[in-house]
């Protein structure tokens, strides 16, 4: 399983992902789900990823490919498509491309079928920042200021602190701190989470990374702001009367 989280604000984008992926309690490994793309000062556009480990590897194998290739053009280069929701129509063709293709081999075995879900965000230079979660038919929705967080994999664990505090004026410093918190409480209740964690903020008009970040199991920090918040929590507990 996976847990991944991104923030569309005003102030800027903010994506959180974890690396757990087991296949049974004895294989568990470490893979990354944050990818990123940029040409700096003209487009940066980010992807995580949940799901079958063949369908994402394959599915951001080529669309890294198809980036890097230079006869490449705006159809099939999410570096050289005009919009974002164009970069997002790329990746849900690409990935219901790759899901087909690895369910019917899948299939033919008598296995179950595998699927995958992606989060796309970023911002070209001229337009505004913008961020989709992608089905696996390739379908996908986006972001709003009624709704400005996405999830993808185990995500109802951590979703209460984002509803709760979470609002497209939130500062990137406080959405940083409520996607961590929310991993937290997600890496406490589904051991098919697991670090080290992956985190990228992107600021508004910035048209690059602005801050890429891997938080290992031992960061002091993320360790300090789990215990702060658990005795928060307990603390509100107990003042709460009936």
């Amino acid at each position: 399983m996976t847990y991944c989280v991104g923030l569309l604000l005003e102030a800027g984008i903010v994506l959180l992902s974890d690396t757990r992926t087991n296949a049974g309690l004895d294989n568990i490994a470490t893979y990354r789900k944050m990818f990123t793309f940029e040409q700096p000062g003209e487009r940066v556009v980010a992807i995580m990823t949940a799901g079958s480990l063949s369908v994402t590897q394959t599915t951001l194998a080529r669309l890294t490919e198809a980036s890097e290739n230079p006869d490449s053009d705006e159809r099939t280069s999410i570096l050289k498509a005009p919009t974002m929701l164009a970069v997002a129509g790329l990746v849900g063709e690409m990935l219901s491309q790759v899901t087909l293709d690895v369910a019917g081999k899948i299939d033919r075995m008598g296995q179950t079928t595998a699927t995958a879900s992606m989060i796309v965000a970023g911002q070209r230079k001229g337009g505004p920042m913008r961020m989709f979660l992608v089905y696996p038919e390739g379908n996908f929705i986006e972001a709003t200021p009624d709704t400005p967080f996405l999830q993808i994999g185990e995500h109802k664990y951590g979703k209460p602190i984002l509803d709760r505090v979470v609002t497209p004026a939130t500062s990137l410093a406080d959405a940083r701190k409520a996607v961590l918190l929310s991993m937290d409480s997600t890496l406490r209740s589904n051991l098919s989470v697991g670090m080290p964690l992956d985190l990228t903020v992107i600021e508004r008009d910035a048209l690059r990374v602005s801050e890429a970040h891997r938080i290992e199991a031992n960061d002091e920090s993320f360790a300090r702001m789990s215990a702060a918040w658990s005795a928060a929590l307990r603390d509100a507990f107990v003042r709460i009367t009936e």
